[in-house]
């Protein structure tokens, strides 16, 4: 008998499994990201397992409150800010939840700058911004000649 494709451990069975390195024709299961395990005990209720989502989830829903109330620059700097500290507890606490979409690089990268330019721009905004970059006005004027 010639054997073509590698022997892994035994399965559950107690018989060596055949493995290969060509991908399933059919995808029947996907790996959780790491830091994707539950944030509290199992023995607590489901709200309380997914903290990390529910909190990020909860400032930007009040961010959206008060942007709608009239509030835009606090709304949406509070938006960046939740952004923020969900890039904060994905890159400190050990498991996260739902939080965990990606890999821990991944998702730090994206949250961090997602939530940095949206903290940026909400300073930024016009009338009145509480924060001026003036090579920013030069580029716009450079971009936009008439």
């Amino acid at each position: 008998m010639t054997v073509r494709d590698a022997v892994s451990a035994p399965g559950p069975d107690g018989e060596a499994r055949r493995v290969t390195r060509r991908f399933p024709l059919f995808t029947r299961d996907t790996a959780r990201p790491e830091g994707g395990g539950r944030a509290a005990p199992s023995g607590a209720p489901a709200p309380a397992r997914q903290w990390p989502i529910l909190a990020v989830t909860g400032l930007v829903g009040l961010g959206l409150l008060l942007t709608a109330l009239d509030a835009f620059k606090a709304g949406t700097l509070l938006i960046g800010i939740a952004l923020l500290v969900g890039a904060a507890m994905r890159w400190v606490l050990p498991d996260v939840g739902m939080l965990a979409v990606r890999s821990r690089f991944t998702d730090l990268v994206t949250y961090g700058v997602l939530g940095a330019t949206i903290a940026l721009l909400a300073m930024m905004a016009q009338p009145n911004p509480w924060l001026e970059l003036p090579f920013l006005d030069d580029t716009l004027h450079f971009t936009i000649r008439t």
